[in-house]
């Protein structure tokens, strides 16, 4: 089988799941390659992501593994079957590839959470304004490269924006909807933008004010994936290298713990919406 040079994040985590199923079932690596009747080398390309599994030999290898879970072994079976070349692989070799992550997982969704506390959630964000944000955060790019960037973003808005539009669920502290990123005129119809998106039956919007008198959560910000099952969602932070897709049990859990935490901490949709109608008003 051919082996892949640059695995998509969907592909690697294929192969991490599986390597979880081995190190349950307390095989080596080399014991499953003989169970699976090919080379250990084989097993461990698989489970990095750097070969493809049939959907036969994915079956094989959860028997192996005495897995028993079998809304998981379907899940990892759509994983790896999918044959998907969505939109995203134009920018393949032209922006990074975490850049087609994200919107290949995003497709994949069932569903999307965010917390954002310094900018505008980039699904609701205007072409200003993502212009405005690129441009500032990379100084060096020239014009075409700030434009690949924004382009791009604004294509991902067809998961809450097209016919197969899925539940999106943000909190926003009222600093990120204060800022004004790029400029007086372009912030009206940034918050007009929220506005209108918040009336949507599958979008859900919730500020969190200044006036709250609790709030340590400044550094919450997250993307949460929604996966098939619970146990295939993601999360996706900004690092300081890059994009940091996070998928262990413990991680999972954590943000999940954390989006209840500042969700709670937020105002209710209808109040919110008051909100910035009042901040529209006042600019």
């Amino acid at each position: 089988m051919t082996t892949r040079r640059e695995p998509t994040a969907r592909q690697v985590r294929l192969g991490a799941e599986l390597r979880k199923l081995r190190d349950a079932a307390g095989l080596a690596a080399r014991a499953a390659a003989a169970l699976l009747g090919v080379s250990h080398v084989q097993i461990s390309h698989i489970e990095s992501g750097l070969s493809g599994v049939s959907e036969e030999r994915l079956r094989q290898l959860a028997a192996n593994y005495a897995c028993d879970d079998d809304e998981l072994i379907e899940a990892l079976v759509s994983l790896a079957t999918d044959r998907t070349r969505g939109w995203w692989e134009e920018y393949r070799g032209v922006l990074p590839s975490a850049y087609q992550d994200l919107a290949e997982l995003e497709h994949h969704a069932t569903f999307r959470r965010d917390v954002a506390v310094l900018h505008v959630p980039g699904l609701f964000q205007t072409e200003a304004y993502a212009q405005a944000l690129f441009a500032y955060m990379n100084p060096e790019f020239p014009a075409r490269e700030v434009e690949r960037r924004v382009e791009h973003r604004m294509r991902r808005k067809v998961i809450i924006e097209g016919p197969d539009a899925i539940p999106y669920e943000t909190v926003i502290h009222e600093a990120a909807l204060r800022i004004k990123v790029a400029g007086r005129a372009a912030s009206q119809a940034q918050l007009a933008r929220i506005l209108e998106m918040s009336q949507a039956p599958h979008v859900t919007v919730r500020v969190i004010p200044f006036t709250l008198d609790d709030f340590p959560g400044a550094g919450s910000t997250m993307v949460y994936l929604g996966g098939a099952i619970a146990r295939l969602d993601t999360v996706v932070r900004d690092a300081p290298h890059g994009t940091a897709f996070l998928d262990s049990e413990a991680q999972l859990r954590h943000f999940r713990e954390l989006f209840r935490r500042v969700k709670e901490s937020a105002l209710p949709p209808e109040k919110s919406r008051d909100l910035i109608c009042r901040m529209a008003k006042e600019l």
